[in-house]
């Protein structure tokens, strides 16, 4: 489904260069559940990035459902992104003045479906995140955990082959966040490939497999094993490294 070979991530300015991937080497296999761990500065987020098609890779290999992203450009990436990408952000992202049905609806309108299809994605999406019932409430009108879940039925309703969640349970309490990680579950049951980025132990080893990140590279990977499994070890805060270069 994923896969990253020898990656690089360099940011440049005029004097500086950081370095936020360096050989960064991870495969993701199609209908796993796997979270991403590590301290703040280690990479996470530059990678997630790089897998969402948001930003471009500095050198390396990265195939995308065996499709090869390496010199894309805008308009390349932006299509694959929409075939076969979803995205679930830490702040729920939905637009106050409109309903549930018409915040599932934008990204929808966005990518040229017709209003039949979209209503069936809709109506679905929400069934499936058990809100299809309030499908004509306002956002305000939900708790956080309700709210996450409108979040993650908007990207189910594009039907993508794979889920990249950045800190999804980021603003909600732990009981609200392992409801929304039993229904990432449920998803994950059902084919769909999930990326999760997360702070919280708890649920990291709740997924099928554990991949730490420090100093823009792979630390270790964990897999859960049908009777026994392990966090990934806790790791003093550690940055990217920022070299001068030289004139």
């Amino acid at each position: 489904m994923l896969r990253m070979s020898n990656l690089n991530k360099v940011y440049r300015t005029h004097m500086i260069e950081t370095h936020a991937l360096r050989g960064f080497e991870i495969h993701v296999k199609d209908g796993e559940f796997v979270t991403v761990t590590g301290p703040s500065g280690s990479g996470k987020t530059t990678f997630l990035n790089i897998a969402g098609l948001l930003e471009e890779l500095t050198d390396g290999d990265y195939f995308l459902d065996g499709v090869s992203v390496k010199g894309m450009n805008d308009n390349e990436r932006s299509r694959l992104r929409n075939e076969k990408l979803g995205f679930i952000f830490q702040g729920f992202n939905l637009i106050p003045d409109l309903n549930l049905f018409d915040n599932v609806d934008v990204p929808l309108r966005y990518r040229g479906f017709n209003a039949a299809d979209r209503k069936r994605r809709i109506e679905d999406a929400l069934a499936q995140v058990g809100l299809a019932a309030r499908m004509k409430h306002y956002p305000a009108e939900l708790s956080g955990g309700q709210q996450q879940r409108v979040a993650i039925a908007r990207a189910l309703a594009g039907s993508p082959k794979l889920l990249l969640a950045d800190e999804p349970t980021g603003n909600l309490d732990s009981q609200m966040a392992r409801s929304v990680m039993e229904l990432l579950e449920e998803i994950n049951a059902r084919g769909t490939t999930i990326l999760m980025v997360t702070h919280d132990p708890e649920l990291a080893v709740r997924a099928q497999r554990n991949v730490h990140i420090i100093d823009g590279q792979v630390s270790d990977l964990v897999r859960k094993l049908p009777s026994l499994y392990e966090a990934a070890p806790t790791s003093a805060a550690t940055t990217a490294t920022d070299f001068v270069v030289n004139s």
